[in-house]
């Protein structure tokens, strides 16, 4: 047994999964109501993506299920296949086929190395995304909120909004508003347990008592889920373009919800994902969702975090959170079918909220242009238009920005060149005395070139290699002529990173654009103080000097 598993991380997995199966279960209801399919296929979704996920995927620590971005899509997918064949019952085969396709294609994105590209979507299209499926949650859930019946789409959300103040139903407003109120106040008495799961069972509790006309979840399936494959082999031609349009973006959409959270993981636990086995994981966990009725989903980073911060070390912890919503559909779903919906779209808004990326909002007047106007698009397709249609047009905008962009450097004579590692990286001849007498605790990083969407990966990944015995890292940008958005924020996270073991970072040689961004959006003076940036590195070395002489003498 030690073999395969050390039992002494045994406490910490159990107590792990444990809590971070308690935060997924509102989620889960919350999410299945909003998909279209009902509550029981968020917990469906959330039980065989949480076991199958951890089991086969490539972070040990990851708790997956439903996430708002992967319901979001599913909701849309939902509703075109209704209209196309008229009723939920007869779309059923359209549904599942293209929830299957979706985790097939991870599966194959994971056998391919497509994880290595998927570094390449630029911040703005990534941004604009997020908020524009953070304000489709919101949008959607208001006549919920309400107790009202919604449209499926946005558009007929906003055109019906003169409903929304003659018909509203003010005890399930009641509900909804103390639903928000204890999501956002609980964690200042207790951060222990899960607000949305406090919020949930008080609000249920105190309306099945009260016995208010509000509209609720209704009867759920107990028992295990039974496969959903009799409607596979009966659909029409037509739609199969639509299967694999759908099956595409939610593949897409989940291995990067499902990447950027393994590298939360990774830096909280000190430990490093195998991307491709992580793809195949939630590929898996995914196919088997669509084949008991389950919505498709990603590694949830609320989960995670509980399951880190809980004492989660191996997978059995991520296994477990799914076996804790096993357990649950088991034994308490008949429980679950009071609860009202107006409370699980008090706890969807603030959720909704939270995806939106208020800081690429609130950056867009001092972004570079092309940046801000990509972000805008895409936002607003998202949110307005087809979830399909912005991802498509939001990469290509950035691709023809970028190009424009490096035509613009290569005819001003620049060099546009790459980011070198950390190995075997030299230093210039400007550097080399100083280099010699302080190599053993300073470190200059050299950028050659635009930093740009296609290298902010790489950059952070390269600084985390940093020996442990740097005490001040200097880069120097002599030779970036431009920064966009990506980039920006890819130094603001690696500079931010540093300061939290303590390294100082000294700034070399800004350019005008460069600058005037990185001061912008506080990055000078917040996190590096105007005294650490020099316009030549020679300029530097005399405070350098006083900083480690400062540090031997204490």
């Amino acid at each position: 047994m030690a073999k395969f598993y050390d039992t002494k991380y045994l406490k910490g997995d159990f107590t792990g999964g444990l809590v971070a199966g308690i935060v997924a279960l509102p989620l889960a209801l919350a999410f299945g109501v909003q998909s279209g399919l009902g509550a029981i296929s968020g917990l469906y979704g959330a039980i065989a993506i949480g076991i199958l996920a951890a089991l086969f995927g490539g972070t040990k620590t990851q708790a997956s299920g439903p996430t708002g971005p992967m319901t979001v899509v599913s909701a849309a997918l939902v509703a075109s296949a209704v209209d196309l064949t008229g009723s939920l019952e007869s779309a059923m085969g359209i549904i599942i086929l293209s929830f299957f396709v979706g985790g097939v294609l991870q599966i194959i994105f994971g056998l391919v190395n497509i994880a290595g590209y998927i570094k390449y979507f630029p911040y703005p299209v990534i941004s604009g995304f997020m908020s524009g499926v953070g304000l489709i949650i919101i949008i959607l859930q208001i006549f919920p909120f309400v107790g009202l019946d919604s449209a499926k789409s946005t558009v007929k959300v906003m055109s019906d909004l003169p409903r929304l103040f003659s018909e509203f139903n003010w005890q399930a407003l009641v509900l909804g508003a103390m639903t928000v109120i204890i999501y956002y106040l609980f964690p200042k008495i207790n951060k222990t347990v899960p607000s949305a799961l406090v919020a949930l069972i008080a609000v249920s509790i105190f309306s099945f008592f009260i016995n208010w006309d509000v509209p609720i979840i209704g009867e759920i399936p107990s028992g295990l889920p039974s496969l959903q494959i009799d409607g596979l082999f009966s659909i029409d031609s037509e739609a199969y373009f639509m299967v694999l349009e759908y099956g595409l973006v939610l593949a897409v959409l989940g291995s990067i919800d499902s990447l950027l959270t393994s590298v939360i993981a990774d830096n909280m636990t000190k430990t490093k994902h195998n991307s491709n086995r992580e793809l195949i994981g939630q590929g898996i966990g995914n196919m088997v969702a669509a084949l008991i009725g389950g919505i498709p989903g990603a590694g949830a980073t609320k989960g995670t975090v509980v399951n880190i911060n809980n004492g989660g070390k191996t997978r059995l912890s991520g296994a477990l959170h799914g076996t804790f919503l096993l357990a649950v559909l088991l034994g308490l779903s008949s429980l679950a079918a009071y609860i009202p919906l107006a409370v699980l779209a008090g706890i969807l808004i603030p959720i909704g909220f939270k995806i939106i990326d208020k800081r690429g909002i609130r950056h867009m007047r001092v972004m570079p242009k092309a940046d801000s106007v990509v972000l805008i698009i895409v936002l607003l397709w998202t949110t307005f238009g087809s979830l399909i249609q912005a991802v498509g047009v939001g990469v290509t905008l950035a691709a023809l920005l970028f190009m424009k962009r490096a035509s613009d450097i290569g005819e001003k004579g620049m060099d546009v060149g790459t980011i070198a590692g950390f190995e075997g990286e030299k230093p210039w001849l400007d550097e080399e005395n100083f280099y010699e007498r302080y190599k053993d605790h300073v470190y200059i990083k050299h950028l050659n070139g635009p930093l740009f969407f296609g290298f902010s990966t790489y950059f952070q990944d390269q600084i985390k290699n940093i020996d442990e015995n740097i005490k001040i890292l200097v880069i120097r940008m002599d030779r970036v002529p431009h920064i966009d958005q990506s980039g920006v924020y890819a130094l603001e996270n690696i500079i931010f990173e540093l300061s939290k073991k303590n390294v100082k970072t000294v700034l070399t040689g800004l350019k005008e654009q460069p600058k005037q961004l990185i001061e912008n959006i506080d990055i000078i003076p917040d996190l590096v103080p105007i005294e650490q940036v020099f316009p030549k590195v020679q300029d530097s070395f005399a405070w350098i000097a006083r900083e480690l002489e400062g540090e031997s003498h204490s």
